[in-house]
């Protein structure tokens, strides 16, 4: 892998950052050099979240720019279509099946899309998705969403197996182990 840009994008207390910490840590002990910039907005909020990670040979800035992202992680639907104009022609969209409405649709100013996904794949876009919550409680914690991601991205990347879980083994608390694995394995073998 000559390079890679990555966009995480989700909403406050999501895992997002977590996510992006285990990828730039898989990156680096493949012996990529890695940048890692993230944006938080209104994220403890229920805002939205977004995290840029880049790889390659040598990488001179963490930003990347409309149209630069090899691949997008979607921790929410709607996230997906908000960060699309980020990802490059022939890029890939791994999202979350999950809705968490925005303001403006709690407050009822607004509806939520119908069919965000479905939009995105009509548009030419490849998308993956899954309902990462479902297969992360299946997992033991419904927390672990994110590394239900990490592991469907590993896949579609081509990342090695055993690195990811390394970097899983050595980030996440002990007590947590367990079931990130086997989210991770969920996640891996769809």
């Amino acid at each position: 892998m000559n390079g890679i840009n990555i966009l995480i994008v989700g909403v406050g207390g999501q895992g997002t950052l977590l996510a992006s910490k285990l990828m730039g840590k898989i990156f680096i002990d493949s012996g990529m050099d890695v940048k890692v910039s993230e944006v938080h907005g209104m994220s403890q909020r229920g805002g939205s979240v977004v995290t840029y990670v880049r790889a390659g040979e040598k990488v001179f800035s963490p930003v990347i720019d409309m149209g630069e992202a090899d691949v997008i992680i979607s921790f929410e639907a709607l996230e997906s279509a908000r960060w699309l104009p980020y990802l490059k022609k022939g890029g890939t969209v791994i999202s979350n099946t999950a809705q968490i409405d925005p303001m403006p649709v709690i407050m009822g100013n607004a509806v939520y899309p119908e069919n965000v996904l479905g939009r995105i794949a009509d548009a030419g876009v490849k998308v993956i998705y899954a309902n990462a919550l479902d297969l992360a409680t299946q997992a033991g914690s419904a927390k672990a969403v994110n590394i239900v991601l990490l592991g469907m991205a590993a896949k579609v990347l081509g990342l090695n197996y055993d690195d990811c879980l390394n970097a899983i083994r050595a980030t996440v608390p002990a007590k947590t182990i367990e079931v990130n694995e086997k989210a991770f394995n969920l996640g891996y073998n769809l």
